[in-house]
């Protein structure tokens, strides 16, 4: 009966140990007020766990390094003078944009955007890049972007603004899976017009799409849509900076012993050891080419029989040994666009560099949401986005941080800096936008990811692409994050089991 009478005690004790569990709350360090709990007002506070990896990223490390020439000067423009800065950790494509990535866009902006055809043939990739007076590559202006060969092949004839544009819509779209894997939407394919979903409307409250089933309100009880602040949607897509495509490219990691040295064993000249093009000795690709380029006059690929990087223009984009975050092709292949506005000039001309040191960049153009007198955004656009406007310099002339709203031309034309005479003595001009990493159709030298050139942005070329990168939030650290390259099972997936 003692037996017996223990046992009941101990099991009564732990249900109600359980029950005391399942009716704690955690409460707010300064105010005691209680968190998700409606009956105190229902402020929601998340268990984060981490920003998922979207599709087709993998994550970077951030870090301080060396940005600049790895390579001697040969050209003497001294446009890439070394500099010790660091970069935040983000994400970047595994790959460049291929030609399906790209065909997939337009095939919505036909489909979507009916009332607006132009939104879709602006969009359209210049195919007749490969058009040369002294070459016969008209094949290629017909087949390369079209023909299912050349799917996996990356995307080239495409300008800055264009791939900008693409790298905003792949936000939206990404987005609206996640919304979609999470139970909060459900699929339309036939959205139009202003009606497609667009992140930045959603938050607004300015779409609302077809509701599957919203997140609990804490508040009413009900339901109410995602917000930015339950951490669910992404941040945008975009072209990377100078300094993360740099970074990437050299992925120096490689050469660091353990995660706790902070000692780098050898300088890189390109994103792989050694000074020469080909793999190191006493490994399975001994002498083997590591990168599509032009290894000299007349020769784009090798001979018959023994073709070095079998590709005489752009390659696949997962040919060649990735480097040390995981990486195709950050040398040779096709050069990339970046975001940045060109100048020859770097940051340690400035007399403030230490002001440029951390995420190092130009060509901020500062924006502001265009509001109502509510002080809420106003109705979205024909093409289902918010309206924005630049930030007037009037209204942050007595800022510390920043007083004008576009600093793309930052300290241009003051006493001591060169003022550019665009079409007189430079083709350099707020336009003209850096690209990096060297092409099927460069010498060895341009793969070195210090080397840099520019392009004014409404321009293409066939040689050159574009991949997208995404910035990090909270933690530099990716160590306990959602994770995983596969988008659905890794990161999506993850949050329906979170937020059940």
């Amino acid at each position: 009966m003692n037996k017996m009478f223990r046992f009941t005690l101990g099991l009564f004790s732990i249900v109600l140990l359980l029950s005391a569990c399942s009716k704690s709350v955690e409460k707010s360090a300064t105010t005691g007020w209680n968190y998700n709990d409606p009956e105190w007002g229902g402020f929601q506070k998340l268990d984060y766990e981490g920003q998922i990896i979207g599709p087709n990223l993998v994550p970077i490390e951030g870090g301080t390094f060396n940005m600049g020439l790895t390579e001697q000067d040969v050209t003497f423009e001294w446009n890439n003078v070394p500099r010790r800065v660091t970069v935040s950790s983000f994400y970047m494509d595994e790959t460049e944009v291929a030609n399906i990535d790209y065909r997939e866009y337009l095939h919505w902006l036909r489909k979507t955007y009916v009332s607006y055809p132009g939104v879709w043939r602006e969009a359209l990739p210049d195919t007749l890049v490969w058009r040369e007076e002294l070459a016969f590559n008209e094949p290629l202006v017909e087949t390369y972007f079209r023909h299912p060969s050349y799917d996996s092949y990356p995307v080239v004839g495409v300008n800055w603004e264009q791939a900008t544009k693409y790298a905003s819509w792949r936000s939206d779209r990404v987005n609206e899976m996640i919304l979609i894997e999470r139970g909060i939407l459900n699929p339309s394919p036939d959205q139009k017009d202003s009606e497609t979903f667009n992140t930045k409307s959603y938050l607004a409250g300015q779409y609302q799409g077809n509701v599957k089933k919203n997140l609990k309100d804490n508040v009413s009880g009900g339901e109410r849509p995602v917000t930015f602040e339950d951490g669910i949607l992404l941040p945008d897509y975009i072209l990377p900076t100078e300094a993360q495509w740099e970074y990437a490219a050299l992925a120096l990691k490689g050469n660091q012993p353990t995660s706790q040295d902070e000692v780098i064993t050898d300088r890189r000249i390109y994103p792989w050891n050694g000074n020469t093009s080909r793999y190191k000795k006493h490994t399975r690709t001994q002498g083997d080419i590591q990168a599509n380029f032009k290894r000299g006059r007349g020769d784009y690929m090798g001979m018959a029989g023994a073709l070095n990087d079998n590709a005489s223009v752009p390659g696949p984009v997962r040919s060649f040994m990735p480097n040390d975050f995981g990486l195709y092709n950050m040398a040779g292949n096709v050069s990339e666009w970046v975001q940045d506005v060109y100048r020859p000039m770097t940051s340690t001309t400035l007399s403030d560099p230490e002001n440029h040191d951390l995420n190092s960049f130009r060509g901020n153009v500062f924006q502001e949401l265009i509001l109502d007198e509510e002080g809420k955004p106003i109705a979205k656009d024909s093409l289902g986005k918010l309206k924005y406007q630049m930030v007037e310099d009037s209204m942050v002339s007595q800022r510390e941080n920043y007083r004008k709203g576009n600093v793309k031309n930052f300290r241009d034309g003051d006493a001591e800096y060169i003022k550019y005479g665009y079409g007189v003595t430079t083709l350099i001009n707020d336009s003209s936008r850096v690209i990096k990493g060297g092409s099927w159709g460069d010498r060895l030298f341009w793969l070195s990811p210090g080397a840099r050139r520019y392009k004014d942005q409404r321009k293409a070329d066939r040689s050159l692409g574009f991949r997208c990168a995404m910035v990090r939030v909270g933690a530099e650290g990716f160590d306990g994050d959602l994770g995983g390259n596969n988008f659905k099972e890794a990161g999506a997936s993850k949050i329906k089991r979170r937020y059940k």
